[in-house]
């Protein structure tokens, strides 16, 4: 069976992303300290490959074969982390891709850290003369 020229385009492509990514994008280089640590940077990556294309006939010939396609890849590196190993061997993950939280727990946790603002609000939602000092 002929290869037809996008499985040429998928190829390269491929092999054009294998160059770029390998091992020691995903577990950076360890950095040892003097004191013994050993820090590894910890990634993750995503890739993204689109192709197309078509074999076609010209308008005046109908036994040459044209060939129209293009194709893109995508690579985007994000560190999520470093593993630190220190000197009597202790192996600890300290994540900074901390998971997105929904918009309850955001509020929930700016109500908690803040009770200042619990005060103002109540200030602002009372009706007038309830929490005040009566003046005399």
């Amino acid at each position: 069976m002929e290869q037809s020229r996008q499985s040429e385009l998928i190829r390269t492509a491929l092999e054009n992303v294998k160059s770029m990514v390998d091992a020691n994008t995903v577990t950076g280089t360890p950095i040892t300290t003097e004191s013994g640590t050993m820090i590894i940077p910890i990634s993750k990556v995503f890739v993204g490959i689109a192709s197309g294309g078509i074999d076609y006939f010209g308008k005046k010939s109908t036994t040459d074969k044209n060939f129209g396609g293009g194709g893109g890849t995508g690579v985007t590196v994000s560190p999520i982390g470093f593993l630190v190993v220190d000197s009597k061997g202790k192996v600890e993950l300290l994540n900074i891709d901390a998971p997105a939280k929904d918009p309850v727990s955001k509020v929930v946790e700016l109500i908690e850290n803040s009770p200042e603002l619990i005060e103002k609000f109540k200030k602002m939602f009372s009706k007038k003369g309830e929490d005040e000092p009566e003046e005399e």
